[in-house]
């Protein structure tokens, strides 16, 4: 499938958790395209607010954010020995570090704030200009790329998402309580669908994927399949 004279660009917006990252990526893998994770970038946002002490409770010292997210740069590479992808902040790896419920419960506080989302944006378009890319957030096929051949948006019950996320966070060796999952997931959610600025909203063209019951195997079927009806 690499070998396509038609280079689309594939939107995936959707729910926090729902494994939005995940068919993704295998997506890109199967078509030959460039993966971009937008999530990874806002937390890659909200780490360098917490290591730069600019978030206290739900406060964010927006003022000396905006001064500092000038120079903010985040990037990703592959890595084929054990054939994933890698983040990197300000050319550091950050991969792990952005996956833990800290920054899971400050990512939303931080991605809410315009002139990040403006950063980030801009970012995420120049990445994306020449098509032949998969790109998985909240507002890809609403803000970023609202001309996208394929939009998708995804989603799953909470308990569903809540149990697969508490699940990667065990498997990771690190404590904490199903409840503690399924609140984030709950708040985030809401904090998703009602900020002022690109609220979570399925595109009025987006195909919606309910996977609460489908295996990564059938949700990738499902995507090629609608890759193929657009390439036809």
């Amino acid at each position: 499938m690499g070998n396509r004279t038609k280079k689309l660009t594939i939107a995936i917006d959707g729910h926090s958790s729902c494994g939005k990252s995940t068919v993704a990526k295998d997506l890109a893998k199967v078509l030959g395209y460039t993966y971009i994770d937008s999530g990874a970038m806002y937390r890659s946002v909200t780490l360098f607010c917490m290591v730069n002490d600019l978030i206290e409770g739900d406060y964010v010292n927006e003022e000396k954010l905006k001064t500092s997210i000038q120079d903010f740069t985040v990037h990703f590479t592959f890595d084929a020995a054990n054939q994933r992808y890698i983040t990197w902040m300000n050319h550091q790896e950050v991969e792990d570090k952005i996956r833990t419920l800290a920054v899971s419960n400050n990512v939303s506080a931080v991605s809410k704030i315009g002139f990040v989302r403006e950063k980030l944006v801009k970012l995420q378009q120049e990445m994306g200009k020449n098509g032949g890319i998969v790109m998985d957030g909240r507002d890809i096929g609403t803000v970023v790329f609202p001309n996208a051949e394929l939009k998708i948006f995804m989603t799953a019950s909470a308990q569903v998402r809540a149990q697969r996320r508490f699940d990667e966070i065990k498997a990771a060796g690190l404590e904490v309580s199903f409840q503690e999952v399924l609140d984030n997931i709950e708040k985030r959610d809401y904090m998703d669908a009602n900020r002022e600025i690109s609220p979570l909203r399925k595109a009025d063209d987006a195909v919606i994927l309910d996977n609460s019951y489908l295996t990564k195997k059938e949700q990738l079927d499902k995507l090629i399949e609608l890759v193929n009806q657009r390439n036809k």
